[in-house]
């Protein structure tokens, strides 16, 4: 049955490839043309599911109630058609995560995101370096209309590949910065693990690697810099833990989330001069405007919440108008934790703690315990988990994008696959 295996790879590659690339699949084709590809994704994870009789036990009890709860709140919603779309994009892509947690190892997710991430690297430079040399002006989404002065942040590339020396930023096929970075630095993860498991030729693991490198270089994102900085910080206590007895590493654990929330106080208490070291803006590129308007908005309706939405739909009420700056109307709240206190209300916020704080731990207890069962992954591979659900927390503070797309898929995939993997392991997490 390897072939069917491979299939599954195959499928896994593109579902991770259109939804980690987002508006690089939509401003060619049209949200109609995207929604058509993830309705055909959608059919053949469905299928894959019925076919492997795949058992719904043991899935997370958190993801199980946040997911019910964003369902439920079509009870409650301002915005009832709107929840159902989203709550039905929530359900289908939950989907997804399971099974691809319960059908697939981790070894062969790591070659899935590999593919789809050598995709959306290689596409961002190769488009980048068209911009740049053919074009050689911004360029804007397909099958859009715009009137009067357009904003920066509607271009689909603003052509910068040649000023990043200069404080440009690349966008790539993502056309987002940071929504690059963040693909950049998921790929510098999985390439460097592939290279020292060799599970890729040095030539070609080198090649991406530099290539991941130099993209999120170029991408500039303050959001992933910092990213990259708590990341590898994790990778060596997660390394230093691998020596540790259970108690010891317990201390370890309790000695970094300490330290990890005062470093977070420090940074906020100084954040113009932590952002003057990034060449960033202390109001950080108008979030503090926007995290403002969300939190008063979710005071209104603390406890439920909105209702659940996703994408801000900004032809709705409450969002029509919530956060317009500079021209530009934002469709999230640039922090997950306030994007669902919005709309789930602080009883969404304590669901979805459990859920990321569990996922976390398991993770961690992946990485660093020796496992027990036949399955035998290498040291280096069961750190991936680890690794990326720390990228997804950071980022979680500064986007939502852990609610939608690639975000969601992992992180379900996180929680699903870590507890079954948990099952196996000694130590915290389970």
């Amino acid at each position: 049955m390897s072939w069917l295996r491979e299939r599954r790879v195959a499928l896994a590659a593109v579902t991770l490839f259109v939804l980690l690339a987002g508006d690089g699949v939509r401003y060619p084709l049209t949200w109609y043309g995207w929604g058509a590809i993830i309705a055909v994704l959608g059919a053949c994870w469905v299928t894959l599911a019925v076919r492997s009789r795949l058992s719904w036990r043991g899935i997370p009890i958190a993801l199980a109630l946040f997911v019910g709860l964003a369902v439920l709140s079509l009870v409650w919603s301002a915005y009832r058609l709107e929840t159902a779309i989203g709550a039905g994009l929530l359900v289908l892509t939950t989907l997804g995560g399971v099974v691809v947690a319960r059908t697939l190892t981790l070894e062969q997710v790591l070659r899935a995101l590999g593919v789809a991430l050598r995709w959306i690297i290689g596409l961002s430079l190769a488009f980048e370096l068209v911009v740049a040399t053919l074009i050689r002006q911004p360029v804007l989404p397909w099958w859009v209309d715009y009137e009067g002065e357009i904003p920066r942040a509607f271009y689909w590339s603003r052509n910068e590949l040649f000023e990043v020396l200069d404080g440009g930023r690349i966008q790539g096929i993502v056309g987002n910065a940071n929504l690059l970075g963040f693909a950049a630095l998921l790929a510098i993860i999985v390439f460097a693990i592939q290279l020292v498991d060799h599970r890729v030729g040095q030539a070609a693991g080198y090649g991406w690697l530099a290539a991941a490198v130099l993209t999120f270089a170029c991408a500039g994102s303050s959001t992933m810099i910092v990213a990259a900085a708590v990341t590898a910080i994790v990778l060596g206590l997660l390394i230093v833990a691998r020596g540790l007895g259970a108690r010891a590493r317990i201390r370890l654990l309790v000695f970094s989330a300490v330290a990890a929330v005062g470093a977070l106080a420090l940074i906020v208490m100084f954040r113009d001069t932590v952002l003057g070291l990034l060449g960033r803006s202390g109001d950080l590129t108008n979030r503090v405007d926007i995290w403002a308007a969300v939190a008063e908005l979710a005071l209104e309706r603390p406890w439920l919440g909105w209702g659940w939405v996703s994408y801000w739909a900004p032809w709705a009420e409450p969002f029509d108008g919530l956060a317009v700056i500079n021209g530009v109307e934002y469709l999230q709240a640039h922090n997950a934790w306030l994007d669902v206190w919005l709309q789930l209300g602080f009883v969404g916020v304590v669901v979805f703690a459990v859920l990321v704080v569990t996922m976390l731990l398991r993770t961690v207890s992946w990485a660093v315990d020796a496992p027990l069962g036949d399955v035998v992954d290498s040291p280096a591979l069961r750190l991936l988990p680890a690794l990326l659900a720390t990228v997804l927390l950071v980022q979680s503070l500064a986007e939502s994008r852990i609610l939608i797309e690639g975000g969601l898929l992992l992180l379900v995939w996180l929680a699903v696959t870590s507890r079954t993997h948990g099952r196996d392991l000694a130590g915290i997490g389970r």
